[in-house]
């Protein structure tokens, strides 16, 4: 079976009957489409680390935030949400750092209407990939909130990283490949951005594997290596290469032969 063959059959075999352990497995919760954003973004940030302790925390997350993440959010109050919030933590996020997530989604909300709404403030049609969109994206959500991008944080600088500076933006392209493509898996809210100019969210699994498959021949996570991998899948569907990701990360994180 050559490559082709072998990822088409895995993007079919990994359908939503296998969506769980996998972030993704919370914005199914949802029905309406600002609530699916929001929980969708929130769900990325947390989206780094063991699966079984990313799962542990967003099951917490979302059981603060309720079966109305726009409503939550839009009226979240640092004084009086806040304290529900004291003693939770993800890895290196503070419940301070979480605080002020909300206080910035918040501020994004009241300001934008919706999440949709700030990414193509920063995209345009013309730009290659969602590269400069999502710089953009960044760098709009650090600075919303004049008293928390003043000092902002490790964790929420970390939160919103920036792919001109290298970082290969994993959790972020993942929020965005739930957003913009349409499957059964995921939403394809975002019509106005083409799947091919999604790049491929890169973390340890897709990395080992794609380096074994000979789709990358770089060493280092990075932009440069997201970009390359995402390339070279485009000989295998020029118009949806991403939509080989949920397979290829769970092949790899379940520890599957390819």
């Amino acid at each position: 079976m050559n490559l082709k063959s072998k990822l088409e059959y895995h993007y079919k075999a990994f359908d939503r009957t296998k969506i769980s352990p996998d972030p993704l497995q919370f914005l199914h919760l949802y029905s309406n489409e600002k609530d699916i954003e929001l929980i969708g973004l929130i769900v990325s940030v947390f989206s780094y680390g063991n699966v079984t302790q990313i799962i542990s925390t967003l099951k917490k997350v979302v059981s603060i935030i309720g079966d109305k993440p726009n409503e939550y959010i839009g009226n979240f109050s640092s004084d009086k949400e806040g304290r529900k919030l004291v003693g939770l933590k993800h890895r290196f996020y503070t419940d301070d750092d979480i605080v002020d997530l909300f206080q910035l989604l918040s501020f994004a909300i009241h300001k934008y209407g919706r999440v949709k709404n700030i990414f193509l403030s920063g995209y345009s049609e013309k730009h290659n990939n969602i590269k400069e969109g999502l710089s953009n994206f960044s760098e709009i959500l650090l600075h919303l909130h004049p008293e928390i991008a003043k000092k902002p944080s490790r964790g929420i600088k970390f939160m919103f990283p920036d792919p001109r500076k290298g970082s290969a933006c994993k959790r972020m392209n993942l929020f965005l490949r739930w957003m913009v493509r349409k499957d059964e898996l995921d939403f394809g809210l975002w019509p106005e951005i083409p799947a091919r100019k999604l790049i491929i969210p890169v973390d340890t699994h897709i990395a080992r594997i794609c380096k074994s498959l000979k789709l990358t021949r770089l060493s280092i996570v990075s932009w440069k290596m997201a970009e390359e991998i995402t390339e070279n899948l485009k000989a295998y569907d020029q118009d949806d290469p991403v939509k080989y990701d949920f397979a290829l990360c769970h092949i790899g994180m379940r520890k599957l032969r390819f």
